[in-house]
């Protein structure tokens, strides 16, 4: 495919607009070719009057039809082969291997989704059938199930090119669900995105979809997004990225004539608690696990750990002389753009200054600057000084932690009870420390939307039982996952029929269950008819 630099319009190639932007290569800080033209409002309120076309159309295709569109967007996915790698080295800096193994998650989470929806259960469909003889009054036939929201937005996210991209699973999620979706590049590539929206398309026209099923819009300030979440056609909003976006975008949508849901994920430090057997007996193991799960992707993930506790001891005297030596030697990275890069640094600096913070290493190694890379750096506070600085909690973006010495386990308690939401909490323990820390275990579980035991929460597990989410600030709603089939349930809401005629319903609430799948029928699951 030829990068146009345009706008993807209902499967259309936008006109050229007034304002333009480059993207650069990280690695250098060369300007990359073409010049990409950013959408205008005209074009944003084109795409979703497409989109409000669409949806009507889309509510009455069938769910094989909509998997087979999705497994036709993996293959055109993969058939786009080595120039969708090239280009998006190109402007993220990210090594070949990571790009080839992030596209194999996107389109396996794309087929995933498709195999749900061929499956048909993900509806949840509840029937409670008629008694016309119960007293005092008569129950009448209620049956219940998912359908679409309408148009959907999507931001794509800096970190992630493919997966938290344009075919990521927020825009997955939504075309699975029945949407229509509009996305919203990533100005920092957006070579790689026109690549995969292009992709997308023709698997639109391949299927027969309608044109207005996906469309794909260029800019690089705040006013084509603040427009799009603002446009009455929108009915949801997909978001990875900073707390101060996420927010932004929250609250504009909040304060609509009709508020419409924003599901964002906007930063987590992902705390690393280190129990007293379990630093005892690994800590060299566990020092070196944490450092390679801190610099993971220069830090640039959002499970990566930015936060480590534990309690003064010999021990964890032993863990911080390992961590600190590794962290010396290791090698910096360059990151996806310059604007992350002077953030971290920014932040780092920041932290550094903070009463009681005193810098245990950072990598040796000389950065350079025209390749956009920064050190790794390990940070300590006593847990006094953690408790009385909140600003010490709040994520660094990228390959930095700090550790948190408690005095006390009260002391270690009170840090986790200070904490706010976060994607992810791990305990690096023994079974022996669970019970004894059963406590830490309880104030965890209103903290995150995942808990490890042991291992390091770099690394998402694409599958039905992955909860990739958390409270505030982690994100907007706690109840929802960015990974794994749960997601589609942020962009479908629920529909209930009173004492309808089997004619009039539905397929999967009429008494024959042609799709044979599972539903909930007077309290019971079965796929059986009625």
């Amino acid at each position: 495919m030829e990068l146009t630099g345009k706008n993807l319009i209902a499967g259309t190639l936008g006109g050229d607009g007034k304002s333009t932007f480059s993207a650069f290569n990280p690695v250098g800080g060369q300007k990359l070719k073409p010049i990409f033209v950013e959408a205008t409002t005209d074009e944003a309120d084109a795409a979703l009057v497409k989109a409000v076309e669409a949806s009507e159309s889309l509510s009455r295709i069938s769910d094989q039809v909509r998997a087979d569109f999705l497994r036709e967007v993996a293959d055109r996915i993969m058939g786009i082969g080595a120039p969708l790698i090239e280009r998006a080295m190109e402007e993220t800096g990210l090594p070949e291997a990571r790009l080839v193994g992030e596209r194999g998650r996107t389109v396996g989470q794309i087929r995933l989704f498709a195999d749900l929806v061929e499956e048909g259960s993900w509806v949840e469909a509840r029937i409670d059938t008629a008694d016309p003889e119960r007293q005092p009054l008569p129950k009448p036939d209620l049956r219940r199930y998912l359908v679409p929201l309408g148009p959907v937005v999507v931001f794509g996210a800096s970190n992630f090119p493919l997966a938290f991209s344009v075919a990521g699973g927020d825009t997955v999620s939504a075309l699975a669900a029945g949407n229509p979706v509009v996305v919203k590049a990533h100005p920092a590539h957006p070579g790689t995105s026109e690549l995969v929206a292009r992709a997308i398309a023709l698997a639109v026209e391949d299927c027969s979809m309608p044109a207005g099923t996906f469309s794909l819009l260029h800019g690089i300030g705040h006013e084509i997004g603040s427009y799009l979440v603002q446009h009455p056609s929108t009915c949801a909003v997909g978001f990875t990225g900073s707390l101060a976006g996420g927010r932004a975008l929250f609250d504009l949508a909040s304060q609509r004539p009709v508020p419409i849901p924003v599901y964002a994920e906007m930063g987590s430090t992902n705390p690393v608690f280190l129990l007293p057997n379990a630093v005892k007996t690994r800590g060299v193991e566990i020092a070196a696990g944490l450092h390679g799960s801190v610099t993971l992707g220069v830090g640039q993930f959002c499970t990566n750990p930015g936060l480590v506790v534990g309690m003064d001891s010999p021990s964890l005297d032993s863990f911080v002389d390992e961590l600190a030596a590794i962290t010396a030697k290791s090698e910096p990275g360059t990151m996806l753009h310059a604007g992350i890069r002077d953030a971290y640094e920014m932040r780092v600096e920041e932290v550094g200054r903070i009463k009681g913070v005193k810098m245990l290493a950072h990598s040796k190694r000389r950065t350079r600057k025209k390749d956009t890379q920064a050190s790794a750096v390990v940070f300590e506070v006593s847990g006094e000084d953690f408790l009385a600085s909140p600003r010490l909690a709040e994520e660094v973006f990228g390959p930095s932690t700090l550790l948190v010495r408690c005095d006390s386990v009260d002391e270690l308690y009170a840090v986790a009870q200070r904490l706010e939401g976060h994607l992810t909490a791990t305990l690096q323990a023994t079974e022996a420390d669970l019970t004894e820390y059963s406590r830490l275990l309880h104030i965890l579980e209103g903290k995150v939307g995942r808990l490890l035991f042991n291992g390091f929460p770099t690394g998402v597990e694409v599958c039905p039982s992955m909860h990739h989410g958390g409270p505030y600030p982690a994100t907007t709603d706690s109840r929802s996952t960015s990974v794994g089939t749960a997601a589609i349930s942020r962009f479908a809401r629920p529909i209930c029929y009173q004492n309808f005629p089997q004619e009039a319903l539905p397929a999967e609430l009429q008494d024959q269950n042609s799709r044979r799948i599972w539903r909930l029928v007077n309290g019971r699951q079965t796929r059986e008819d009625l």
